[in-house]
């Protein structure tokens, strides 16, 4: 099965452009393939766009810099996380979880997860970048949920929000980093449910 960017390479030599949609996936694909073997001082534009099959234009067009398109490229790997508002904290927080669970599912994922982190003191600023553009909006929804949660009483008035959101996002990191086998379809479930009876007998 040939990649996004062997695709798109494959039509540059024909007659015309590539779809912008072609082109941006393979581009997206090629950044972190290049992350993936070499880390943030192996992807530059050049060799992005060498291997995605387009010009360095193109790449331009779409991100003004190398930082900004590997944060684009590593965000792409987590789903899309808006607010489900179903009526229930429990339901929310399931629903939130499983978007997280499906992200870490990615093989891809925890590799390139500790690279970056491990990368982190080298390179402080895209470190910060991809924690304000691409966590931080995440961790926000999900504290979103726990505040209707209180504000609706199904939840303790003097929850710590940012301890349970981190428990939360947390036993989920957690098990991704120890166990790379996809976790089993009730898996957030039980995270919440436990959670949410707390540890007292």
């Amino acid at each position: 099965m040939k990649s996004a960017a062997a695709a798109v390479s494959e039509e540059v030599r024909r007659p015309g452009r590539p779809r912008s949609e072609q082109a941006e996936q393979a581009i997206i694909d090629a950044a972190l393939e290049l992350f993936g073997e070499r880390g943030v001082d192996g992807v530059c534009v050049e060799a992005v766009a060498a291997r995605a099959g387009v010009g360095k234009a193109t790449i331009y067009r779409r991100w003004a810099s190398k930082e900004e398109l590997l944060i684009a490229a590593l965000g792409s790997m987590k789903a899309p996380m808006s607010d489900p508002d179903t009526g229930s904290a429990r339901d929310d927080l399931v629903e939130l979880l499983s978007v997280l669970v499906q992200d870490v599912a990615d093989p891809r994922f925890s590799r390139q997860f500790a690279m970056l982190h491990g990368e982190g003191e080298a390179h402080p600023r895209i470190l910060a970048r991809y924690t304000e553009t691409v966590t931080e909006p995440r961790r926000q929804v999900i504290r979103t949920v726990l505040r209707r949660g209180i504000a609706r009483r199904e939840l303790r008035a003097d929850l710590d929000i940012e301890v349970a959101m981190l428990a939360l996002t947390g036993a989920v990191m957690a098990r991704s980093k120890h166990d790379p086998t996809p976790a089993s379809p009730g898996f957030a479930t039980r995270v919440v449910d436990e959670l949410l009876r707390g540890m007292l007998a």
